[in-house]
């Protein structure tokens, strides 16, 4: 039996992972062994990952197959739309240019600071009574 090509790629926002498998298909995206709507359940949400497949217009050429675990639902769709957009560029080079033009294969550094001593949070102080 002749192996069938997949791409494979690593996304990351915040805390989340997403370990995307790319291979030529019909479009089918399975998040987590269900549909991406049954697993993210808001359209924008869903419009963020197909985002790069249709920057290159690829929407009905590959299936997704992707594993996401950490941080929340917002985070997993990010951490996907960069898999995706790193594994369309090991499918295809010239895909590259478009994506990384619209920064879609730059990992968001912007994550959750930690919280100091002394403090409620990160920044916020305990409230001060002067009486």
């Amino acid at each position: 039996m002749a192996e069938q090509v997949r791409y494979y790629a690593t996304g990351h926002r915040k805390n989340a992972t997403a370990k995307v498998w790319l291979s030529p298909g019909t479009g089918v995206i399975t998040i987590n062994n269900r549909t991406i709507s049954e697993y993210l359940g808001r359209k924008t949400l869903e419009m963020l990952v197909n985002q790069p497949l249709e920057i290159v217009d690829a929407v009905g050429k590959f299936d997704v197959k992707a594993s996401v675990l950490g941080g929340g639902i917002s985070g997993q769709a990010g951490a996907l739309r960069h898999g995706i957009s790193k594994a369309l560029t090991s499918a295809d080079p010239e895909y590259r240019i478009p994506l990384r033009r619209l920064g879609y294969l730059t990992r968001d550094p912007r994550v959750k600071e930690r919280k100091k001593f002394g403090r409620k949070r990160a920044r916020r102080g305990f409230q001060f009574s002067k009486r």
